[in-house]
């Protein structure tokens, strides 16, 4: 773990390259991501399956890429009791909270006594990717292709990776089936977000594309855009604690702990605290559960890479650094936690008090998980329902309201030297 004091000499100095660091800006995987862009742009289906053999070890044909109808029904049937109830269970949340927030059209008069207002439609086609590796996102599944079930897109196309084997873990294969999806390709990493971007012959290109991945995933999304709509830019996973005295040192470790072990390298997490004592006592919490996780390699490398204790003076202070790092997920811990957070303005999703640790936003509370981050949450918000819908406003004037207009119409075309613009008003009436 690395620790920042207020008190250190070089404190104000440690703090700005904190700040500074990004997981979204990394020149080299930019080169190396555009020239996976412009293979698959370029060769299309053959791109596919070199960058699938070089970097996931499988070798596929075209006819392969897609997975076929009897491999989901396989997946089905492999799917016990206890995953059917937490996929029943965490979907019927999502949608649920989805529903909530779904945008519906409307209308009113305007000044000139016009009718407008904006309608909103589903994307006919939208791509969601779906994070494989050492750690398949099952949960993904879920909190991304039932948003667009919800929102009534017809067409939900899902490009995951897949093994040497050529399989696909096939607890993400029900998932996904169970949320709606109608086609799902055996594809990952950057390559897998510019076959949805540009599209082959074998995978249409997309309206949009949704779903978090790892930094070269992060990185084709925001080089595609423009080429097609992108969601966000939720790249490899991080928490932030906020903490004072009365936390409990146990529940900081573990939450830490949990965010840290996805297992790509670029994972962050952070203690900001006011409290002398938590710091040391969740640095020892951290070494004392450490050593009994599975995936503790994975994690020791986040934690001395990405990991950071933070000894602040005030909770002003904290307030100040939290709205700065723009973390995906906070956790408020403290005195008042309801207050404070009121105050925290750039974080992903925030959770409050001891007893709503991260992992219920990462499963099944409702909310969901696809979030901003190195940094982007100062400019960006997670995903919701509302992206899955086109907005497009709707404006009808009759004869009455347009010529109530005419006059600040003549002044604009005037202004901009537009005069065609006022004539075509004027000539109607």
């Amino acid at each position: 773990m690395n620790i920042i004091r207020h008190t250190d000499a070089n404190f104000s100095e440690r703090l700005r390259e904190l700040v500074a660091a990004s997981s979204l800006f990394d020149p080299a995987i930019e080169q190396r991501t555009r020239a996976i862009l412009d293979d698959v742009s370029t060769r299309g289906d053959a791109a596919l399956l070199e960058l699938t053999e070089r970097f996931d070890g499988a070798r596929l044909s075209a006819e392969q890429l897609p997975v076929t109808q009897a491999e989901l029904v396989t997946a089905s049937l492999m799917a016990d009791e206890s995953l059917r109830a937490a996929v029943a269970e965490a979907k019927g949340n999502i949608a649920a909270f989805a529903r909530k927030s779904r945008r519906k059209a409307w209308q009113m008069r305007n000044s000139h006594g016009a009718t407008v207002g904006e309608k909103f439609d589903p994307f006919q086609r939208v791509g969601i990717y779906i994070p494989g590796g050492t750690a398949p996102l099952v949960s993904t599944a879920l909190m991304t292709v039932t948003l667009a079930k919800v929102a009534g897109c017809p067409e939900i196309v899902v490009c995951t990776p897949c093994g040497k084997d050529q399989s696909i873990n096939p607890a993400i294969l029900f998932a996904a089936r169970a949320s709606g999806a109608t086609e799902i390709y055996r594809v990952g990493g950057a390559q897998a977000i510019a076959a949805m971007a540009y599209g082959t012959h074998t995978i249409r290109r997309v309206q949009k594309i949704f779903g978090p991945g790892n930094a070269y995933v992060v990185a084709a999304k925001r080089l595609v855009f423009g080429h097609v709509a992108i969601d966000l830019l939720p790249g490899p996973s991080e928490l932030l604690v906020l903490a004072d005295d009365t936390a409990n040192p146990m529940f900081v470790a573990a939450d830490m702990l949990a965010q840290a072990e996805h297992g790509t390298g670029n994972e962050r997490v952070w203690l900001v605290t006011t409290s002398r004592n938590l710091l040391k006592a969740v640095e020892k919490q951290i070494e004392r559960q450490i050593t009994k996780l599975p995936r503790r390699e994975f994690i020791r490398q986040v934690l001395n890479r990405n990991g950071w204790l933070l000894l602040v003076k005030t909770l002003a202070d904290a307030l100040a650094l939290v709205n700065q790092l723009a973390p995906e997920h906070c956790e408020v811990m403290t005195r008042g936690a309801g207050e404070l957070s009121r105050r925290i303005q750039t974080a992903g999703a925030i959770f409050l008090g001891p007893y709503s640790p991260t992992v219920l936003g990462d499963y099944v509370a409702g909310p969901n998980h696809t979030l901003p981050t190195g940094g982007a949450g100062a400019s960006f918000a997670g995903l919701t329902i509302d992206q899955f819908q086109r907005r497009t406003s709707v404006v009808q004037y009759n004869r009455a309201a347009l010529k109530r207009a005419l006059t600040a119409v003549r002044k604009f075309a005037e202004l901009e030297g537009l005069n065609a613009h006022g004539k075509s008003a004027e000539i109607r009436l």
